[in-house]
C-alpha cells in the first residue's frame, strides 16, 4: 500500500489517454473519460485523448507519436488487452517499450482479483517505458480502469506517495 510522505509536494504530469476499440465513438466512450476525469481530479493535465479501432499500425502510430512529444510524459490506453482476435493493444505496444514494467502486470491483477476474482485472468494488462515515457495498458472496462488508476497508477503518478514513485524517476529515464 502507498503511504503519504511528509513533506512531499505535488508534482502534475502530462498524461495522454487512448481509448482502443471497434465500437466506442466519443459519446459512448465511458472508460476514456471516466480515466480522464480521474487525471484531471487529481491535478494532472491531460496532454492528448484519442479513440482508434483495434489497429495495430493505427495504435502504435498514436503512441509513438505522443511517447516522441516532450509535453506527454505518460500514456495510458484503455482496452484491447483481452484474449479475443481483435485485443491487439498490447501487440501495439510492446514492440515500443524499452523497458518493461513487470510489477505493474502482478499489481494490477492482484487488485483486480479483489474486484472480479478469476476473471482476471482474462486480461493482459501491461506497462513499459519507452523515450522516456511512462505507458500503461489497461482493460476497457470501467471497473478495470478504476482499479488500475485509483489502486495503482495514481500513486506511482502522485510524488507525495512512497516510499518512492515514478514521479521521482522521471527526471532519469533518458540517462545512459
Amino acid at each position: 500500500m502507498a503511504k503519504r510522505k511528509d513533506n512531499a509536494e505535488f508534482k502534475s504530469v502530462n498524461i495522454a489517454v487512448l481509448t482502443v476499440s471497434d465500437t466506442r465513438d466519443a459519446s459512448t466512450d465511458t472508460s476514456g473519460d471516466l480515466l480522464a476525469m480521474r487525471i484531471t481530479d487529481a491535478g494532472h493535465a491531460l496532454a492528448a485523448r484519442n479513440i482508434v479501432r483495434d489497429d495495430i499500425p493505427k495504435i502504435r502510430e498514436i503512441v509513438s507519436t505522443w511517447i516522441n512529444d516532450p509535453a506527454v510524459d505518460v500514456v495510458i490506453t484503455t482496452g484491447g488487452t483481452g484474449l479475443t482476435g481483435r485485443d491487439v493493444t498490447v501487440e501495439a505496444l510492446a514492440p515500443l517499450f524499452e523497458k518493461t514494467i513487470d510489477g505493474f502486470s502482478v499489481i494490477f491483477h492482484k487488485v483486480s482479483f479483489e474486484s472480479i476474482g478469476l476473471s482476471t485472468l482474462q486480461s493482459r494488462a501491461t506497462a513499459g517505458l519507452a523515450r522516456g515515457t511512462f505507458i500503461f495498458a489497461l482493460p476497457g472496462s470501467n471497473g478495470a480502469v478504476k482499479d488500475g488508476w485509483d489502486k495503482v497508477i495514481s500513486h506511482q503518478l502522485d510524488a507525495r506517495y512512497g516510499p518512492c514513485n515514478l514521479v521521482e524517476l522521471m527526471p532519469r529515464l533518458m540517462e545512459h
